[in-house]
């Protein structure tokens, strides 16, 4: 999600600094932005049962939102066409925006580095306030941390950031598999405590730390009934109850999940982001033969491991543990080749001009990805939490998406009304603004 291709489809400008200055347009540029307001958009259709529900059903149609065929099925698509298959296009592009800015920089003898670590540094809290503030599913932060690690690599060859993407994409699955073996560990002394503490017998402070450490865990695993309850409660109160409650979440996903799961995936995607930019293909660039392939390859190879993943849920009844550490790979792995299939499906309409007038919407919603994404969080909150209209749990998954098609029809007629007076959408502009320090035209004839 970089700062200079969220807003480079607008004529050239002058900026703050000759490293910064947009390029010139062109419809490699152009379809970039349309990419990404693209897998803005789908992005949404996923997060809002984060938003709508409690956040275990998000992956598991048994833990809330409604077992009737429509709503069984409405989990089943999504998680087939959506899980973790718009947002690899949404990381994927954050590289690529790397390799664009730093070379055009580089190019004009300006050094960029300097601007790129304050840009992620002004991420990284944006994405703290995020979690903490308005909803704890916040990906920007996990983006700020590893922008600090990518800068060093924007000179890499493809071949070799491909090979890193490869080395560094399966060590959360190995940590995963690690994890996984500690939790039945832990399950199994913990069921033994239980035993001799309700057998009458004195347990020691270590050993009630052990069933205390499972109860928190096995929370995560497949939540009880009185789990969702205290959760649905949660929600449905005011704000400042909210963010008391969801502080516990918003720790885990900014410590040990970032850790064992979304750095490794994010970052591994972010390199071969980088090396698809170089090799021309999130540009538009390649030809239309060379994408026909690129969809053929990654359906062929990524939609048979994402149906069986589907399945094999389903066959063991979205069993937490099962899932933790076997049911995840299958969509891990194939929902990656699913994105590239995406993405050459929309490059296809992009670059033979159909749909014309929706893809420059979603330009002008990809020019503003950071403020509309923040806005997901900013409308939806006020949707379903008990300080707005309080419908939390009480949306079935299948009217959940009616709700996006609403969000996003919204953001694809406001975005291109606001970028006809404005260079940047709102929280890009502050963005920019606190990277250099200084105060950046905002309106189009301020230029």
């Amino acid at each position: 999600m970089s700062e200079e291709s969220l807003h480079s489809g607008g004529a050239a400008e002058p900026s703050a600094t000759a490293a910064s200055a947009p390029v010139a347009v062109t419809e490699r540029i152009d379809a970039i932005d349309k990419l990404r307001g693209i897998a803005v958009a789908g992005i949404l259709v996923m997060n809002i049962y984060g938003f709508a529900m409690p956040f275990m059903a998000y992956s598991n149609p048994l833990a809330y939102g409604g077992t009737e065929w429509y709503n069984m099925g409405t989990w089943f698509f999504t998680h087939i066409i959506f899980d973790q298959k718009f947002l690899p296009i949404f990381s994927m592009l954050f590289g690529a925006g790397l390799v664009l800015m730093a070379g055009r920089a580089e190019s004009r003898g300006t050094k960029y580095g300097g601007i790129w670590y304050r840009r992620n540094f002004w991420l990284l809290l944006f994405g703290i306030a995020h979690a903490w503030l308005l909803w704890m599913g916040d990906i920007l932060y996990h983006y700020a941390l590893v922008g600090f690690v990518l800068y060093p690599f924007r000179n890499r060859s493809p071949r070799t950031l491909i090979i890193i993407a490869c080395a560094v994409f399966p060590i959360a699955l190995l940590l995963g598999a690690a994890g996984g073996v500690y939790m039945q560990k832990l399950q199994v002394s913990a069921t033994e405590i239980q035993q001799l503490q309700d057998a009458g017998e004195e347990i020691s402070e270590e050993q009630s730390a052990t069933l205390e450490e499972w109860s928190e865990m096995s929370k995560m695993l497949g939540p009880p009934e009185e789990v969702v309850r205290e959760d649905l409660a949660a929600y449905r109160k005011g704000y400042p109850d909210i963010v008391a409650y969801r502080a516990p979440t918003a720790v885990m996903m900014e410590t040990s999940a970032a850790f064992f799961f979304v750095i490794w995936r994010v970052g591994g995607i972010m390199f071969l982001g980088m090396a698809l930019m170089k090799l021309g293909v999130l540009s538009g660039e390649r030809s239309n033969a060379f994408y026909k392939k690129l969809m053929l390859a990654g359906y062929v190879i990524g939609l048979p491991l994402v149906l069986f993943s589907a399945y094999d849920l389903n066959a063991h009844q979205w069993d937490g543990m099962y899932a933790f550490q076997v049911g995840v790979r299958a969509n891990y792995v194939g929902s990656v080749f699913m994105s590239l299939g995406h993405i050459a499906v929309f490059m296809l309409i992009i670059k033979n001009g159909a749909l014309k007038n929706l893809m420059q919407r979603c330009a002008a919603l990809g020019r503003m990805a950071l403020t509309n994404y923040l806005l997901h969080s900013v409308i939806l909150t006020t949707v379903f939490y008990g300080y707005g209209f309080g419908l939390y749990g009480k949306i079935p998954r299948l009217w959940q998406m009616g709700i996006v098609v609403a969000v996003v029809g919204f953001q694809l007629w406001f975005s291109p009304l606001w970028l006809q007076k404005y260079r940047f959408g709102p929280v890009e502009w502050l963005w920019r603004s606190l990277t250099y320090w200084k105060r950046q035209p905002m309106r189009r004839q301020a230029i």
